[in-house]
């Protein structure tokens, strides 16, 4: 039977959204209602659509009858994630021709590496950068001469951005194509010590790169459990991806099949045949709850608090952080994966990955079984794993057991009962905590407050000596309309020294932090961000604050401190180099971290 607690929410989620859910299924159906797209386009505009098309698919494509793949891709080459995605459009071209179809590169989309941005200016544009995607997206499917779409993304905003595009034509099937992770390199714990050591000025920074080029060192996705390996695994618990796809290492012949699997199965549940799946039918609430117990049961990336409530507002869905917070509650954490644990993601996946996980949770009635996916009704086809028989791409019965219990335990006997969120509410606003690698005696700080309005503030402080006592380091002016809300990553090897030298030590903060995010107890997203009067402007240096996950509460104790006017501070440098020049009416128009911190 379902956990009461997720058969609850679902049913507020259901009601909360019942007018938008409705009103955007309207839309979804006057669409499908219209039938094939290019039926309504003249003579001239087909032509022009299939020109540069082979000769064998100009006759295909000038009927109706046969299925024509829209391709939206986010390759390119400096991204180590998405670069396997540069022999796609081949295979999915051949793949739609053997099944008597077609497909045509409809459009690319921007893809940001926030592993090259980390604390520097071009963070600034990382988040405005998923709406960008979504809104690139919808440009190339813009041309109506598409029955279907598939989606090569994987990371931090592209998914996110990926989904809203596939949302928003949601009466057209979307199959999600990964590229899986780069095999493992230096270790995870290996790594952040060496970090540390740059971080204590005791290596240098030739040291430092080496370092960092061992464990980022080839085609895939990074190998720790962060946003891009979240997304991965939610794209599983949605049913946007084929069964077991998520973390199959890139350029293998395993790898291959399920692209070409992929792109057949996208022309298989079209309009034109008798499997349509539109995915409308696939983003509904118990879907968006099954990648929330997901990333619950994970310890998986904060920065998907914010990227689902956009996702599931472009499908009318109204999801909120509370929603998250209760299911956590009820969500025991099943994986520890780098940086809840020393396991990489090609461990996890070894281990048993998703399917076990999702079998694992169906059984204990923590998931929603009867979902629709890309693959039919029924989120048990997600228990399966995929394999090469003599050539032949097959599924087989995943494992039902961990096959290392140090990556991944049973609900029965869990890492601990409740999942890796804390939603933190009190006088300083609303925001959120992961918990998942947070020692429990870290759960709750007080300590007298450092205000900073920057990460190169707070890095300044450190290297002068000055934050050598129990701190509350308070980093403001960091939301989505102060500067875009930037990750700031770049604190945490300071951070983590400070706690390992006995210091009580937590973050406060309306910016984000990285999906990577870990040890050091951190609240994040804070709203009201402090740039339009949130609580954070009034706060002073000594004032004492409290950070309580276990209570989920977020409170300055100072008497007083709140009926102070408010900081107002110059941010006209944000706006100004590494083109965030052009970004100023997303800042001007963002809103808050709340509701997904959209423009859209």
């Amino acid at each position: 039977m379902l956990n009461n607690t997720i058969t609850r929410v679902t049913a507020a989620i259901a009601e909360r959204s019942e007018a938008s859910r409705s009103a955007y299924m309207d839309r979804m159906k006057a669409a499908r209602d219209e039938g094939p797209r290019r039926a309504h386009l003249s003579c001239g505009n087909l032509a022009h659509a299939f020109a540069a098309s082979p000769s064998g698919d100009k006759e295909t494509l000038a009927k109706t009858s046969a299925g024509n793949i829209g391709i939206i891709s986010a390759y390119n080459d400096m991204l180590s994630a998405h670069q396997p995605f540069e022999r796609y459009p081949d295979l999915i071209r051949k793949a739609a021709n053997d099944v008597g179809g077609t497909a045509q590169f409809a459009g690319g989309v921007p893809a940001m590496c926030d592993g090259v941005t980390q604390g520097q200016a071009g963070m600034e544009l990382s988040l405005f950068s998923r709406d960008i995607i979504a809104m690139s997206a919808g440009i190339a499917l813009s041309h109506n001469v598409f029955d279907s779409a598939v989606y090569l993304g994987v990371c931090d905003k592209i998914i996110p951005g990926l989904v809203i595009a596939a949302a928003t034509f949601g009466h057209l099937p979307a199959v999600f194509l990964p590229a899986g992770p780069m095999t493992t390199g230096m270790s995870n714990d290996d790594k952040v010590a060496v970090r540390k050591l740059f971080a204590e000025g005791k290596i240098d920074r030739e040291e430092l790169l080496k370092a960092e080029m061992a464990s980022y060192h080839g085609p895939g996705t990074c190998t720790f459990y962060g946003t891009a390996n979240t997304n991965q695994m939610l794209m599983e618990f949605m049913g946007l991806h084929l069964p077991g796809a998520s973390f199959v290492n890139p350029n293998t012949p395993l790898r291959d099949a399920l692209t070409i699997e992929g792109a057949k199965r996208s022309l298989a549940i079209t309009a034109l045949g008798n499997e349509y799946t539109p995915v409308c039918d696939i983003l509904d609430e118990k879907a968006f709850v099954n990648g929330i117990v997901g990333l619950m049961a994970t310890g998986g990336s904060t920065n998907l608090l914010i990227h689902l409530l956009a996702m599931a507002r472009a499908a009318g869905i109204l999801l909120d952080w509370q929603d998250f917070s209760e299911i956590s509650a009820v969500t025991p954490l099943i994986a520890r994966v780098y940086p809840n644990g020393l396991a990489d993601i090609n461990h996890f996946h070894a281990a048993g990955g998703t399917g076990y996980m999702i079998g694992e949770l169906l059984a204990s009635g923590h998931l929603h079984g009867d979902t629709q996916t890309v693959v039919g009704t029924g989120l048990a086809q997600y228990t399966q794993e995929p394999k090469l028989r003599d050539g032949k791409l097959i599924w087989e019965a995943g494992t039902a057991k961990s096959l290392n219990d140090k990556i991944l335990k049973t609900v029965a006997e869990p890492f601990q009962p409740t999942g890796g969120l804390s939603h933190l509410q009190g006088n300083l606003g609303s925001g959120v905590m992961k918990v998942s690698a947070v020692a429990k005696d870290k759960h709750i700080i007080t300590a007298p407050a450092r205000i900073f309005h920057s990460q190169e503030a707070v890095k300044a402080a450190f290297k002068a000596g000055e934050l050598t006592e129990d701190v509350v380091v308070v980093v403001r002016f960091q939301g989505p309309q102060a500067n875009g809300m930037p990750e700031l990553h770049s604190l945490t090897p300071l951070l983590t020294i400070m706690q390992e030298r006995g210091q009580k030590v937590a973050l406060v903060t309306d910016g984000r932090m990285s999906g990577a995010s870990g040890k050091v107890p951190s609240a994040i997203h804070v709203s009201p961000e402090a740039l339009i009067g949130g609580p954070l402007a009034c706060l002073a240096d000594g004032d004492i604050i409290k950070v309580d996950a276990v209570n989920g509460t977020l409170d300055v104790l100072t008497e007083g401190a709140l009926d102070r006017p408010k900081v107002t501070v110059d941010l006209t440098a944000n706006g100004f180099g590494t083109g965030r020049e052009m970004f100023e009416v997303f800042r001007r128009n963002v809103g808050p971290a709340e509701t997904g911190a959209s423009v859209l």
